[in-house]
């Protein structure tokens, strides 16, 4: 099972952070990923990426089955961010490692090439792409097409529903109004929405077309 996913950026601030296993006390929410970001952080870069964590004694800090208490962090470390999951005994590392490239690759082509901007403004559709991959702690998807599909139709529905409810509103409410950098002659699989000029132009010239 796995049991915690976190992005952190060089400097250790947790970009992403998700327990599927609950927590005994809640300032565990903080401790954990700092002191998980510590130990990774301080290993040279030609070392395994995956590490058996005894001192951290994950697994009286989770309220989990304790027959099976040996707990591994996997991890890679992708320019300046760092992708980490904790897993238990039943999950391959290698598996993992894999699982990890599937969700940056997700994750570069709804953003374009992602970066820790995206995670900071669109944490949101960050964890949705998490959701299509792991629920509860159990991989559901591992075809990087079939993630993208999946997201896309999500996020169609969601721009649907903020366009119905908001005629008027303004694109940023939901993602991809523009591409990073604001170029928006570039298109994403995540274009946003239309803008309120846009939108009454459209009434207006079509009135005038009666």
């Amino acid at each position: 099972m796995i049991h915690a996913v976190f992005i952190f950026n060089t400097s250790g601030t947790p970009r992403l952070t998700k327990f599927y296993s609950p927590l005994k006390t809640p300032d565990l929410t903080t401790t954990i990923p700092q002191r998980i970001f510590k130990l990774i952080s301080s290993r040279p870069q030609g070392a395994c990426n995956f590490l058996d964590v005894p001192d951290l004694d994950l697994t009286s800090q989770l309220n989990i089955d304790r027959s099976d208490n040996r707990l591994s962090v996997v991890y890679r470390n992708y320019a300046t961010l760092y992708f980490v999951f904790v897993v238990d005994g039943a999950e391959s590392e290698l598996g993992i490692l894999d699982l990890i490239q599937v969700f940056v690759e997700s994750l570069d082509r709804a953003f374009r090439n992602v970066c820790e901007l995206d995670l900071v403004f669109h944490f949101d559709e960050v964890h949705a792409i998490l959701a299509e991959i792991i629920q509860g702690g159990l991989v559901l998807e591992t075809n990087v097409g079939e993630i993208s599909r999946m997201v896309e139709e999500g996020f169609k529905a969601r721009k649907a529903s903020y366009a119905a409810a908001n005629p008027l509103s303004l694109s940023g409410g939901v993602m991809g109004g523009m591409s990073r950098g604001g170029n928006s002659n570039v298109n994403t699989p995540l274009s946003g929405l239309q803008t309120p000029i846009g939108w009454l132009t459209e009434r207006i010239t079509g009135f005038n077309a009666r």
